[in-house]
């Protein structure tokens, strides 16, 4: 072999272990690099059967079946839904549930009704949508059992030009035989302003009823709740609420949202305060209700303890974006049965759907500051125990 290739095949040599030295030193870096740790998520369940209630060929509930309230008695799960029909007025039907997932009973009647019997039609119309029914009735209810009484506050709209707060009760014993004895309403917001969701707390609280009724204050750490001897006419009629109109507000960022809408089912009774569900809108993610989670003091409602990062609930699914109003998730009630969370919730003003998740593992996501989202589960037979 002449020089000149001893030469050349020295250099080769040296190359091939200068190219196999850096590779391992490339190798050991990457060994030694640090994965990045993505955060747990704490995940609500849709079944795959949703939605749970759809309009049926009845009359009274032809157009849409949604926003439903949820109280739990003796294990069993109690629904009040808002349904609309030929003549476009909101009335109430009645479902129930044991598992929590599937509905055992639904009458074929409407269960409540309320008559637009007393219309100022010398005022002018005021311009109101809210998930159709265009004559009037009850809209979107919530309830609360307090002792052997079953409360329930809902939206009154006349058709015309008033949205207010009506009271209405019944004894629970009558509620369970479907002896539909309401007690006459009583409207409790002030009149001539737009009022909706409002919610009663399942207990008194400082020896005083409770009602959640508005979200916004000037402090993001504080929310609007009042406080009341007895729940009757005379009461309300000398209350002083600050309540204003989140129509009329202008955006303000806080957290995951901008615009906060309303406060969802009544609050529930936690270890760790007062769980509230409530509906937001951020900016930039326009037109699509999200269900947010917040904590608030057991002594002090008014104070938020502790506020998720994220929603909690999204429109995503088909029948929350194809019904009468698209990308709107709207909750109205939840009970807690054997440790879960059920979450009761209208999809694109149309349907009854839930969702679901572990209280324990919601709660701890509260002071881990995990992010907690909703995921489907495909295969809805799991559910069956």
């Amino acid at each position: 072999m002449d020089l000149k290739n001893k030469k050349n095949l020295v250099k080769s040599i040296k190359d091939i272990i200068f190219d196999s030295f850096n590779e391992k030193k490339v190798d050991k870096k990457i060994k030694h690099k640090k994965k990045k740790v993505l955060p747990k998520l704490t995940k609500l369940i849709k079944p795959g059967h949703n939605p749970i209630i759809s309009p049926s060929y009845y009359n009274w509930e032809t157009k849409a079946t949604f926003n439903p309230a949820a109280f739990i008695s003796d294990g069993k799960i109690h629904l009040l839904y808002r349904a609309i029909g030929e003549d476009d007025s909101s009335v109430l039907g009645y479902a129930s549930s044991y598992d929590g997932l599937y509905i055992e009973n639904r009458p074929t009647y409407a269960v409540y009704k309320r008559s637009n019997s007393h219309v100022e039609y010398n005022k002018p119309p005021i311009r109101y949508v809210s998930g159709g029914g265009w004559s009037g009735g009850c809209e979107d209810p919530r309830i609360t059992l307090i002792g052997d009484t079953v409360y329930m506050l809902y939206t009154a709209f006349d058709g015309w030009g008033s949205v207010r707060i009506a009271l209405t009760s019944i004894k629970l014993s009558d509620f369970k035989k479907k002896k539909w004895n309401w007690e006459k309403y009583i409207l409790i917001s002030p009149k001539g302003e737009r009022h909706k969701n409002w919610a009663l707390f399942p207990e008194k609280i400082n020896g005083k009823f409770a009602i959640f009724h508005n979200l916004h204050t000037d402090d993001p750490s504080r929310v609007r709740v009042s406080f009341f001897d007895n729940l009757n006419k005379k009461d309300f009629a000398k209350a002083d609420f600050e309540s204003p109109d989140p129509n009329a507000l202008p955006n303000k960022r806080c957290g995951w949202h901008d615009r906060m809408r309303s406060v969802g089912p009544p609050p529930i009774k936690t270890k760790l305060g007062w769980l509230v569900l409530y509906h937001a809108m951020d900016s930039n993610d326009p037109n699509r209700y999200k269900l947010g989670a917040m904590i608030l003091d057991l002594k002090d409602p008014t104070k938020v303890l502790y506020r998720l990062k994220n929603p909690i609930l999204e429109p995503d699914e088909h029948y929350e974006n194809n019904g009468n109003k698209w990308g709107v998730i709207y909750s109205n009630g939840a009970v807690i049965k054997k440790g879960k969370l059920f979450v009761y919730y209208g999809g694109s003003d149309k349907y009854v759907c839930v969702a679901s998740i572990k209280l324990d593992e919601l709660l701890s996501a509260f002071k881990e500051k995990k992010t907690t989202k909703l995921k489907k589960l495909k295969n809805f037979l799991s559910f069956k125990k």
